[in-house]
């Protein structure tokens, strides 16, 4: 890093320092001006990095962007880097337009819902939340395009904090969405006034939220990628995107060649290893991998014949090696052949993709599924036997958090 920037970086901790300690961001307008001077997109995300890489709190970096851009828009709305119809950056403007006017018409509706007294008269205006709700809820589509198809690659090039706090922010706006169908969905169960305040409430989130998202994607994360991400990248974050979907609208063009999704993943894949189209690893890796998933798995081929089964820690049915090789008609009672010839007849016709039971063993609920194997041109390959005990899963209630305490 730069002299410049290690002053920089220093001057923008100080006042991060103070803030934390309640200075007021307005008065210190003129030296948050003097801190960001000719720091470009680039650069501010590059300071932000090294600020997490020193131990302060990713909360704290936040803070910075949300100060800084309060403080200093005047320096960061420059005009914006022109990209061609099709390009990701592109496509990705255009929704947040239409995002935009969404919130836009949902920020008109927060006067009338203020003034209402009771049901009656919000009437007209829930079907027009509700409905842009939903609209809402379709961009959710962009949210994942951009961490799945966009972040990946900017953390390629070094940049891990800033795509960090945009996925922190979407998820914000996931939980305020929520949040808020579940309010209207409970509407009469609540009451009016505690229906009015906590739907004023996550709307204004919203109206919020989404907008000081946006000015920093538009003014930072995206100019910051097209600095960084080369040409063949954004072809292969375009055909990603193409995978992935799209929301409000599918865009018709194209940027340079038509990219193959899996030719990177073999380029990466180490000699030996099992390549796929969307990732690679070792046998034993597969094997392991496998033999982990609480479920028996068998693979029967086109032939009928058993090819291969995992060893989950706790089997449902038992298997013996000495079955590879065996037709899996072999494998079952005479009296249920005849059911289970009608079944693979007709996966290898075309005419079924799926079989499944469900039975009760030891008072256990096992749910037992044979699906059809196709190639891409829908060639019969063969089946899989998936075998599951699922009484506990059917008394999961309520939520259960990524990094709750089991």
């Amino acid at each position: 890093m730069s002299e410049l920037l290690k002053n920089k970086k220093r001057m923008l901790k100080e006042l991060i320092m103070a803030l934390h300690a309640g200075a007021h961001p307005d008065e210190m307008k003129e030296k948050f001006k003097e801190a960001l001077e000719g720091v470009d997109p680039l650069e501010i995300s590059k300071i932000e990095e090294e600020l997490i890489t020193e131990g302060m709190p990713s909360e704290e970096v936040r803070r910075l962007c949300d100060v800084h851009l309060a403080v200093f828009r005047e320096s960061l709305e420059k005009p914006k880097a022109e990209v061609p119809a099709g390009h990701p950056i592109h496509i990705l403007l255009k929704e947040h337009e239409l995002v935009k006017k969404f919130v836009e018409g949902i920020y008109s509706l927060l006067h009338r819902v203020e003034q209402a007294n009771d049901f009656e008269g919000i009437g007209s205006e829930l079907p027009e939340i509700e409905e842009l709700l939903r609209h809402l809820k379709e961009y959710d589509k962009h949210k994942v395009r951009e961490e799945n198809s966009l972040f990946p690659y900017l953390e390629k090039h070094g940049v891990t904090q800033p795509p960090s706090i945009m996925w922190t922010e979407h998820d914000e706006q996931r939980e305020e969405i929520k949040e808020t169908s579940k309010t209207l969905e409970n509407k009469e169960i609540l009451g009016f006034e505690e229906f009015k305040g906590k739907l004023l409430s996550h709307l204004k989130n919203l109206t919020d939220l989404i907008p000081n998202h946006f000015y920093k994607e538009e003014n930072i994360l995206f100019p910051t990628a097209l600095r960084l991400i080369d040409d063949r990248e954004w072809q292969e974050i375009k055909a990603s995107m193409d995978d992935l979907g799209y929301c409000y609208f599918t865009p018709k063009e194209t940027i340079g060649e038509k990219v193959e999704l899996g030719k990177e993943v073999k380029e990466k894949a180490q000699e030996g290893e099992i390549t796929f189209e969307t990732g690679f690893m070792t046998k034993e890796e597969l094997e392991a991998m496998l033999n982990s998933l609480p479920i028996d798995i068998t693979f029967v081929d086109k032939e009928d014949t058993v090819r291969y089964f995992s060893q989950p820690k706790e089997r449902l049915f038992p298997r013996a090696k000495a079955v590879i090789g065996r037709k899996l008609q072999q494998c079952h009672p005479q009296k249920s052949v005849h059911l289970l010839n009608q079944i693979l007849d007709e996966f290898k016709s075309g005419d079924r993709d799926l079989a499944e039971f469900w039975v009760d063993v030891k008072g256990r609920k096992i749910h037992i599924r044979y699906f059809a194997l196709r190639d891409s041109s829908g060639k019969y390959l063969g089946c899989v036997g998936v075998d599951q005990d699922i009484t506990d899963i059917q008394k999961l209630e309520g939520e259960k958090r990524l990094l709750e305490p089991s």
